[in-house]
């Protein structure tokens, strides 16, 4: 450690004792696990409580929409209130509906089962493992075994749309909270302009980034159902529903959705369905989520395909299923309170974008100047290393 000397009013000399660099930045993540273990010890209750919040921030334009159209602040509140409401109630009713046609389904598919599985242990007989080996090994693999797949992959999200008091508890005081809000951050500018402005990107970005990916999961649902629909693929709207819902998790999201029809084709007409179902998903998908869409998003997000997978997988790990449906509104939150809201931390927005913007090379003469200067009365304080 070293020390500096400060001189006070009065001639009083007071001594400041700084850190190392390499200190702090241990005790800063020694902090983040704390908060991290305490996030997934609490994962059922912090988990509706960001989903209320990416909703509310989402469907906000609403409200102000309504305010300079001259409507009472109660017809603002009520309107964003009963849009966010049919959101949930309608997404739940599908699933529900969906997964109990699924689970009636699936008992007649038994003789495929048995089948596929006899073909198995026929197939892999040859390969040294013994037949009663094999067999143990595909025991379990019969129709409650794929229910049992779907209902893990929409788990987190009925999970959490179970929790049904909580969550519209949270949402209706959120909405109520959403109409004086602008306000609140117009009073604080003066003060923290820095926080006003990190928070500001961080609604601008999540808003335009679910409204992005519910158009495009719109449009891979609709394709996608038609085309399980034309190639006889029973429940396609089921799978239509999954990959609406897979289109808000980055990078996997599409593999997810696709695993149960694929599975479904090939009890249904045998590996060439399922095939043809594996090729047309990969070139729909592939096109759409992994060409068009990243060209319409843009730099909204602000964050490169390694952040976002690492992203997934961390959200996912602390909050579950629903952690990886909101991995990139929770990583831009985060980004918004770590890094943009102090002017000395945003040089690492170029190493998480993944479309940095151009910058001068720093020479000894001129220094490269930051975007946003503090406040005079929010200079950051500057540590001797």
């Amino acid at each position: 450690m070293r020390s500096g000397t400060d001189a006070e009013p009065g001639g009083t000399v007071s001594q400041q004792t700084v850190l190392p660099r390499g200190v702090l930045v241990l005790l800063g993540m020694a902090c983040m696990v704390v908060v991290v273990a305490g996030m997934r010890g609490v994962a059922g209750l912090i988990g509706p409580v960001f989903l209320a919040l990416m909703l509310t921030v989402t469907v906000s334009p609403i409200t102000s929409w309504l305010r300079r159209k001259g409507a009472p602040v109660w017809v603002a509140v009520t309107a964003m209130v009963v849009v966010v409401y049919a959101i949930l109630l309608g997404l739940g009713a599908a699933l529900a509906v969906s997964v109990a046609q699924l689970i009636n389904l699936m008992p007649k598919y038994a003789p495929q089962f048995a089948q596929l599985r006899d073909q198995i242990v026929s197939g892999l007989d040859g390969l040294g493992i013994s037949t009663q080996q094999l067999q143990d090994a595909v025991a379990g693999a019969d129709p409650h075994t794929v229910v049992a797949l779907i209902e893990g992959l929409v788990g987190g999200l009925a999970g959490t749309l179970s929790s049904t008091i909580f969550l519209l508890a949270v949402l209706l005081f959120m909405c109520l909270d959403t109409v004086a809000f602008p306000q609140r951050l117009l009073a604080t500018t003066g003060e923290r302009p820095q926080v006003v402005g990190a928070l500001r990107s961080f609604a601008q970005g999540t808003r335009q980034y679910l409204w992005v990916s519910t158009v495009f999961g719109l449009i891979v649902a609709v394709i996608d159902a038609g085309m399980l629909w034309a190639l006889g693929v029973p429940l396609p709207l089921l799978w239509g529903l999954l990959s609406f819902i897979t289109n808000y998790i980055p990078n996997i999201g599409f593999v997810i959705g696709l695993i149960p029809p694929a599975l479904l084709g090939l009890l249904q007409g045998g590996p060439e369905l399922m095939l043809t179902v594996v090729l047309l998903y990969c070139v729909v998908n592939f096109v759409i989520q992994s060409v068009i869409q990243p060209k319409i998003v843009g730099n909204a997000v602000g964050l490169s395909a390694t952040v976002s997978f690492l992203s997934l997988i961390f959200w996912a790990w602390v909050l579950g299923g629903l952690g990886a449906l909101l991995a990139i509104p929770l990583t831009l939150l985060a980004k918004g309170l770590l890094v943009d809201i102090d002017p000395t931390t945003r040089w690492m927005n170029a190493l998480l974008s993944s479309d940095p913007p151009a910058t001068k090379e720093p020479t000894e003469e001129a220094p490269p100047e930051i975007d946003d200067e503090p406040a005079p009365d929010e200079e950051p304080a500057r540590s001797q290393s």
